[in-house]
């Protein structure tokens, strides 16, 4: 499946869509990379500034959280964004937050009812509908340069725990997104309302908002043969547990904060 970008067109949605420019867009749009990611860093390297873009509809080596290979086939939306943050390294995981509700929030004023799945992904019915990386510089005990990546299932085909979006809306009396152009503009503006809340509002008032779309509150999750309960997220990203001894059915205090990675959060495979 060839899939054909129009510049021009996803610059016509930013231009009548951003009210409050945070990020100097520069666009870089290619058919094909081996990783969005990796294409920005070398863009940096070769002088590029914060706010650059590099989009693809297709990676060939995509990556996600972790090391994981990030499967990646033409049809979807892949795009990384350049920033220059200046955060404690221990609050870097506030970007992927703040990048996470920024775009559920934008997708949601269209109508698609999106959640959040701890730490990184983006659900819809219960299906992971795409995921964030972000990846980040350090100088002196702060980020001085980082790069968020982002991907989006569109047209491309998904496993069973996924969804795309264009099939999605084909089931819906409504088509709220009308193509890939649009769908890139709307995260794209998603970032940068997230990385503007952060900035100008701070972490409490992003976590509130980010907490309201999560998907995993109440969720039940064993921890080192503990059994806990999914009461919220912390600044730094790590997930909070209210723990109960199963024995004498007792809450244990204090709570257990677990950090992206150590756990996985999965899917119901037979969501509709």
């Amino acid at each position: 499946m060839t899939v054909k970008f129009n510049q021009q067109s996803l610059e016509n949605y930013l231009d009548s869509a951003r009210k409050y420019p945070y990020l100097p867009f520069s666009l870089h749009i290619f058919d094909s990379l081996p990783s969005t990611n990796q294409k920005v860093w070398e863009l940096i390297e070769q002088g590029e500034k914060p706010g650059c873009v590099v989009i693809a509809t297709q990676q060939t080596a995509g990556r996600g959280q972790w090391g994981r290979q990030w499967i990646s086939p033409t049809g979807g939306l892949y795009l990384s964004v350049a920033i220059a943050p200046k955060l404690e390294v221990i609050n870097n995981y506030q970007l992927t937050l703040a990048s996470a509700w920024g775009i559920a929030s934008q997708l949601r004023n269209y109508g698609v009812n999106l959640g959040i799945k701890w730490p990184n992904d983006l659900v819809l019915d219960s299906r992971k509908l795409g995921g964030i990386l972000t990846e980040t510089k350090v100088s002196q005990g702060k980020i001085h340069q980082a790069v968020i990546g982002v991907g989006v299932n569109w047209k491309n085909p998904v496993p069973e725990t996924g969804i795309n979006l264009h099939s999605w809306q084909n089931h819906q009396n409504f088509h709220p997104i009308s193509g890939l152009e649009m769908l890139t503009a709307t995260v794209l503006l998603g970032i940068e309302s997230g990385l503007n809340c952060l900035h100008n509002e701070g972490i409490s008032m992003l976590l509130s908002g980010y907490l309201n779309l999560l998907t995993n509150m109440g969720e039940k999750v064993y921890v080192n043969n503990l059994l806990g309960t999914v009461i919220g997220v912390s600044p730094q990203g790590n997930l909070r547990l209210q723990v109960i001894d199963e024995i004498h059915n007792q809450l244990i205090t204090p709570e257990i904060s677990v950090e992206p990675g150590t756990i996985s959060l999965g899917y119901c495979k037979n969501s509709v």
